[in-house]
């Protein structure tokens, strides 16, 4: 993740110097050639605040689902990528760019949080509710609010993670019920 993260500041970097040419290929709202570039906004900024705001909950919720494991942290980032975008190109008002980690960001948040409706394993709840206490208040950011922060690019992100846990986790309950049971039961 922070090798990730480096990269995203780098490009930053290449952004500011090139005048902010890097910025085009953010999501174009309702411009069906916009559509590819849902793959490059998660990694492009409005500048160096925006970057910095995202910077720690991108490297700290990111940790955490990669801690699951490679592959799902894949999954859920491609999920939560693809909803964010589709959600923030079709919502936003056309001729609008949007760009930034946040809808990705918001994609790993809710999965962190719900995962453990479905797997039933102790320490995801118990970090889920930990992860509700310290970063709850996010939530809101799924709502329309300031103008110029893409709740819609949040809302996708935050359904994509949601999907993502869902994916990933619908059948750990049932397998770890199976598993308890004797042999001659399974």
């Amino acid at each position: 993740m922070a090798v990730l993260l480096a990269g995203l500041w780098v490009l930053e970097g290449l952004d500011q110097l090139s005048g902010n040419a890097l910025d085009s290929y953010g999501i174009h709202a309702r411009e069906v050639d916009g559509l590819p570039e849902i793959f490059t906004a998660p990694l492009l900024h409005a500048g160096w605040e925006h970057l910095a705001g995202n910077s720690v909950p991108f490297f700290a919720f990111g940790l955490l689902v990669l801690l699951g494991g490679v592959a799902r942290w894949a999954v859920s980032t491609l999920v939560s990528v693809v909803s964010s975008g589709l959600t923030a190109w079709l919502l936003t008002p056309a001729g609008t760019i949007v760009l930034g980690a946040s809808g990705l960001i918001f994609g790993w948040l809710t999965y962190l949080l719900v995962r453990g409706l479905w797997s039933r394993r102790p320490g995801q709840v118990v970090l889920a509710l930990v992860i509700l206490f310290l970063y709850g208040g996010l939530l809101w950011g799924v709502l329309p609010g300031a103008a110029g922060i893409s709740w819609q690019a949040h809302l996708g992100g935050a359904v994509g993670g949601v999907v993502a846990a869902w994916l990933l986790h619908r059948d750990d309950a049932t397998r770890r019920r199976a598993e308890q049971l004797p042999a001659f039961y399974r």
